[in-house]
């Protein structure tokens, strides 16, 4: 099984920059990127084999993955506002 690389940087890799200053000075933000990255690794495990889960335990992950994306995304995009 291909597992791809959901990390937040590859995601959005146009917004590389602003994630780190975002990481380093918004705590609120540094909180949601590690717990989307740790979901994200323990996703990968899952579908890498390396941990065994039943199908219904890997959707959940991943739902709770992307409900994080999301809210990361709108505060990177309310980041850019801010700049501009």
């Amino acid at each position: 099984m291909i597992v791809e690389d959901h990390s937040l940087v590859n995601e959005f890799p146009q917004d590389k920059h602003l994630i780190e200053q975002l990481n380093l000075a918004d705590n609120q933000f540094h909180q949601l990127y590690n717990q989307y990255h740790e979901l994200d690794r323990q996703v990968h495990r899952i579908e890498a084999g390396f941990e065994v889960s039943d199908e219904r335990f890997l959707e959940t992950l991943k739902y709770r993955r992307l409900n994080l994306k999301d809210l990361l995304f709108s505060a990177i995009q309310d980041a850019k506002v801010q700049l501009n």
